[in-house]
C-alpha cells in the first residue's frame, strides 16, 4: 500500500471522522448510527491510504 493521502488531507479526514463518530454519543435512536460514517474517514486519515483515490490516480502527498 503506497501512501496517497497528504498532510492537510489527513488532518481534515481525522477531524471529520472524529466529529461524525461523536454522533454515536450525542444523538439518540436510530439516527445515531449515522456516526459510523466517520469510521472510514478516521481510518484513511490514520493510515494515509485511501482506496478510493487509487482508480483515479489521485495522490495528495507531496512528491519527492
Amino acid at each position: 500500500m503506497k501512501e496517497n493521502v497528504g498532510g492537510a488531507d489527513k488532518t481534515i479526514r481525522i477531524l471529520s471522522g472524529l466529529a461524525l463518530l461523536s454522533l454515536l454519543f450525542i444523538l439518540e435512536g436510530n439516527t445515531r448510527w449515522w456516526g459510523l460514517v466517520g469510521l472510514p474517514l478516521l481510518l484513511t486519515g490514520i493510515t494515509g491510504y485511501c482506496p478510493g483515490y487509487m482508480p483515479f490516480g489521485i495522490s495528495t502527498c507531496k512528491t519527492k
